[in-house]
């Protein structure tokens, strides 16, 4: 199996910790010696010895520091961000060059959070051996715990095969409104879409000739572009997710429901799940003082000192690229305030 980690992103959500020149991927969550990116490597390896990151060139050289013992042609970079549906064509055109085009390539994600190793390289195992043997793109779904409304749903159809617990897809569904979402998670036939997706060259392309002609023809202009005519190719290209692009568009697709724990961080609330908590539910980090403070998430990036007093259930960030105070339940927002500002110092 090869492997490519997507590490793109805005930088945005969790602003002013992540920016658009250095996104969450690159950070250490809960005092941790790695980063989210090179956890990710680590999983990865137990997978597979080839590995490629898709990233994109505003912060490509980050990735590279992090990654120092992966060879520049392991490094698939986007001139500009175009969606993880143009990243991942432009991973399957550079591993079509070399690499036998049966052999199955699993996309994870650079910016999740995962302790269960084991678990993740069993899930991936089984969608490996399936994709190979159905000739069919495998995704892995996660169980849903909560009416989340900022996921995609898959609905789990006939079992394919009750040994390894693999289904048919029987609809996607990006991001329902919370009536929906609820619906979804009473009725314990839905998994959450993780964004993993496994299959060969050949699979990927057969099914976008199938389904989506016009990614088909995209992918056949990148595999066609010299060096000098890659960029203005790239560039022409629409910003649009693998998920409306392809994945809803598919009748034949397969799920494996995900035997390992999971968290999309895609918000100070997730940030918050994740980290170590006293006794009075606060995450503190750096030079902070505080008093009459509960359930809060709190991180102080810079030397001059941090006090909150009488708070709950707030989000507290201080680094040299801005300072954050929101509820924590309104961390949601926090990717438009930031959008707003970089638009001001565009």
């Amino acid at each position: 199996m090869i492997v490519v980690i997507i590490a793109g992103g805005s930088g945005t959500r969790l602003w002013p910790l992540s920016t658009p020149s250095y996104p969450k991927h690159l950070l250490k969550v809960n005092g941790d010696e790695l980063s989210l990116l090179q956890h990710a490597y680590a999983r990865a390896g137990r997978l597979a010895s080839k590995i490629y990151v898709a990233t994109e060139a505003s912060h490509v050289q980050h990735v590279k520091d992090q990654l120092s013992d992966l060879d520049d042609s392991a490094f698939v970079v986007e001139p500009a961000r175009r969606g993880t549906a143009h990243c991942i064509m432009a991973a399957l055109a550079e591993i079509a060059k070399t690499n036998d085009a049966d052999e199955p390539i699993a996309f994870i994600h650079a910016d999740h959070y995962i302790r269960d190793v084991a678990g993740f390289a069993h899930s991936f195992r089984i969608a490996e051996e399936v994709s190979h043997a159905q000739k069919r793109i495998v995704l892995v779904g996660v169980e849903p715990d909560y009416p989340a409304t900022g996921f995609g749903y898959i609905q789990k159809g006939d079992v394919l095969d009750e040994k390894t617990f693999v289904f048919n897809v029987s609809m996607f569904k990006e991001k329902p409104d919370f009536q929906t979402a609820q619906q979804y998670l009473n009725s314990g036939n839905y998994l959450w879409n993780g964004g993993y997706f496994v299959g060969s060259v050949n699979t990927f392309r057969e099914t976008m000739q199938a389904y989506a002609p016009d990614l088909n023809a995209n992918y056949e202009k990148l595999v066609d572009a010299d060096e000098a005519a890659y960029e203005s190719t790239y560039l022409g290209f629409e910003n649009i997710a693998i998920d409306y692009a392809l994945i809803e568009k598919t009748q034949n697709l397969l799920v494996v429901p995900a035997s390992f724990d999971w968290l999309d961080l895609g918000s100070f609330g997730d940030m918050y799940a994740a980290a170590d908590k006293d006794a009075n539910g606060n995450h503190i980090s750096g030079p902070v003082e505080i008093e009459g403070v509960e359930s809060s998430f709190i991180e102080n990036r810079e030397n001059k000192p941090v006090a909150v007093i009488g708070l709950d259930n707030v989000v507290v960030v201080n680094t040299p690229d801005g300072i954050l105070v929101a509820r924590k339940d309104m961390s949601q927002k926090v990717g438009d305030i930031a959008k707003r500002l970089q638009a001001k110092s565009s």
